[in-house]
C-alpha cells in the first residue's frame, strides 16, 4: 500500500509541471487579451475620459407667458381623441406640448398657437445634443433613431429608444439622447469608439457572440476562466506549498532566471488572479439572463373625454412648476405635477385628479406601489388600468405574496445597491419581505421599472465590485483604485509572458 502511494506521489510530482504548463499555455492568449484590454480601462474611463459641457438638462420653471392654450385645446384643434401622455418642453425659445401618440411617436405642438412642429422630435433631439456638448455651430453628419443596443451603444446606457446625433467635428462626436425624458444617454468621441471596439472584442469577446450566440460565448469564457483558476492553484501548489520538494533551477541559466521571477511574481499576485477569474466568470454567467428591463413600462391609452379639468386651472405654484404630465391608474386619470426644489420646499411630485381637481394623498407612493404590482403581475394586458395582484402562478419570492415593509425616495445614487449604472432619478424604492429580500426601484416620472434587486443580484454585484473592480479601495480615491487595478493586470500579464518564455526556451 505504501509502495503504491509512493509511486502515485512520484507520478504526480513528475507530471505536475507538465499539467501546470499545459493549462497555462491554453489560457495565455485569453490572459493577454483580458489584461491588455483591462489595462486600457482606467485610462479611457478615468484619466483620459472625454469631458462634456452638460451632463443633465436642468429643469427650469415653465414659461407661463407662452402657454396660451390648454392641452385640451390643442387636442381639439388637432382632432386628437386618444393618446399615451404629454409633457411640456422648451427649446429654441418656444414652448411645446410634447405628446406621445398611441403608436408611441412623439409630436410637438406650440403652446401658443397649437400648431404641430414639423419633424419636432428630430429637432428636439438636435437641440438636446447641442446643449449637452455646448456646440451650436458644428454641422450634423447624421441623426437617426436607435431602437436597440449596439457595440457603441451598450446595455449599460439603459435608455431606448434614443436619437443618435453625429457631428462633423474633429473628434467625430456622437451624442445619444432620449427625447421622451430630455436625458443624455451617452456620448462617444473617436477615441472612445476605438476603446469600445477593443474592449468589446478583447475583454467581452463579442466576436464570439457575432459568429455563434451568447450561450456559446459564455460557455467558452467560463471554461477558460476556470482553467485560469486551475493554473493559478497549480502554480500556488508547485511554487508555494511544494517548492522545496522540486529540483531548483540552475543559478545563472536563462530558464532559472525566468522561472525565479515567474514564481515570485506569480505567488504575489495569485490571489488577485483567482479573484479576477472567479468574479469574471460569475459576472458572465449572470449575463445569460436576457436584459429586458428597458422594455418594462406602463403606458395605457388616455381619451380626451377623461380630462374634465383644463391644465390651466389646477391652482399650481407656477414659480416652482418644472413640468406636468398624466398618469392613469385605479380607473382614474391624474395630472402628475413636478415641482422644483427651492430654499424652503423640497422637490416633490403631486397628483391631481383630472375629473374633480382633488389632490391624491401620498400620490407618488400610491402610484409607485401600483406600478410595482403591475410589473410583477406579468399581465399581458398592458392597457388595463387596474388589475388584481396575486395570481395562482406566483412563487414565494413574488411581491404579490409579500408585505411592503419600507419605502423611500432616492434623489441620488448610492454605493450599496442603486448605483449610477441604473441611470434614472429620482426613484421610489420599495422593500418587500420576500425570502430573497426584493427591492423594486420605480421611476414614476416615466412609469418605468428602473431596477429590481434581489439577493442573487446583490451577491453578483458585490463580487464584481469588490473582486473585479476593487471598490474596497474607494476610501483611497478613484485614482489610487484605478492604479492598483492597472498594476494588478500588468503583473498578471507579466507572469503569463514569463511562463510562455520558459516554455519557448525549453
Amino acid at each position: 500500500m505504501n509502495n503504491k502511494t509512493s509511486n502515485f506521489k512520484q507520478s504526480v510530482k513528475r507530471n505536475m509541471y507538465k499539467w501546470h504548463r499545459t493549462i497555462g499555455l491554453i489560457t495565455v492568449i485569453p490572459v493577454i487579451f483580458w489584461t491588455l484590454s483591462g489595462l486600457m480601462h482606467p485610462f479611457l474611463s478615468n484619466w483620459f475620459k472625454p469631458q462634456i459641457a452638460h451632463q443633465i438638462l436642468v429643469p427650469k420653471p415653465i414659461n407661463k407667458g407662452q402657454i396660451k392654450l390648454t392641452f385640451q385645446d390643442v387636442l381639439l384643434k388637432n382632432n386628437i381623441q386618444e393618446f399615451k401622455n404629454f409633457r411640456i418642453v422648451n427649446f429654441d425659445q418656444q414652448t411645446y406640448y410634447q405628446l406621445k401618440s398611441i403608436k408611441g411617436d412623439l409630436h410637438y405642438f406650440n403652446t401658443t398657437t397649437g400648431i404641430a412642429l414639423s419633424n419636432g422630435d428630430e429637432r428636439y433631439a438636435e437641440y438636446l445634443a447641442r446643449y449637452f456638448i455646448a456646440d451650436r455651430s458644428s454641422k450634423i453628419k447624421s441623426i437617426t433613431v436607435q431602437t436597440s443596443f449596439s457595440q457603441q451603444y451598450k446595455y449599460v446606457n439603459r435608455y431606448l429608444p434614443v436619437w443618435k446625433v453625429s457631428f462633423n467635428r474633429k473628434d467625430a462626436m456622437d451624442v445619444y439622447v432620449e427625447t421622451a425624458s430630455s436625458q443624455l444617454a451617452t456620448f462617444n468621441t473617436d477615441a472612445r469608439k476605438t476603446f469600445l471596439w477593443l474592449f468589446d472584442n478583447f475583454h467581452s469577446w463579442s466576436f464570439l457572440e457575432a459568429i455563434s450566440n451568447n450561450v456559446v460565448k459564455t460557455c467558452i469564457m467560463v471554461a477558460l476562466l476556470s482553467i485560469i483558476t486551475l493554473s493559478a492553484l497549480s502554480g500556488i501548489l508547485i511554487y508555494g506549498v511544494l517548492w522545496k520538494k522540486f529540483k531548483k533551477p540552475k543559478q545563472g541559466s536563462k530558464i532559472g532566471f525566468l522561472r525565479l521571477y515567474h514564481r515570485q511574481i506569480g505567488i504575489c499576485i495569485s490571489l488577485l488572479t483567482l479573484t479576477f477569474a472567479f468574479s469574471g466568470a460569475y459576472h458572465i454567467m449572470n449575463k445569460l439572463n436576457s436584459n429586458t428591463i428597458q422594455n418594462i413600462v406602463y403606458q395605457p391609452n388616455i381619451n380626451i373625454s377623461e380630462l374634465k379639468i383644463p391644465n390651466n386651472i389646477l391652482n399650481l405654484d407656477l414659480n416652482r412648476l418644472s413640468n406636468i404630465s398624466l398618469v392613469k391608474f385605479k380607473k382614474q386619470v391624474y395630472f402628475q405635477v413636478f415641482y422644483n426644489k427651492t430654499e424652503d420646499l423640497p422637490e416633490e411630485t403631486i397628483y391631481i385628479n383630472a375629473k374633480d381637481s382633488s389632490k391624491l394623498n401620498n400620490g407618488n407612493l400610491e402610484y409607485a406601489k401600483f406600478l410595482a404590482n403591475k410589473f410583477e403581475n406579468k399581465s399581458e394586458d398592458t392597457d388595463e388600468p387596474e388589475m388584481e395582484c396575486c395570481t395562482s402562478n406566483v412563487t414565494e419570492n413574488d411581491i404579490c405574496k409579500a408585505k411592503l415593509i419600507k419605502t423611500s425616495v432616492l434623489y441620488k445614487f448610492d454605493d450599496r445597491e442603486y448605483g449610477f449604472v441604473f441611470k434614472r432619478l429620482p426613484v421610489v424604492k420599495l422593500t418587500y419581505n420576500t425570502p430573497n429580500h426584493t427591492n423594486l426601484y420605480i421611476d414614476t416620472k416615466t412609469s418605468r421599472l428602473a431596477a429590481k434587486i434581489a439577493d442573487a443580484d446583490r451577491y453578483e454585484g458585490y463580487s464584481f465590485a469588490f473582486l473585479h473592480k476593487f471598490h474596497y479601495l474607494d476610501w483611497a480615491g478613484k485614482n489610487f483604485r484605478d492604479f492598483f487595478i492597472l498594476l494588478a493586470a500588468l503583473l498578471i500579464l507579466t507572469v503569463s509572458l514569463l511562463g510562455l518564455m520558459i516554455f519557448i526556451k525549453k
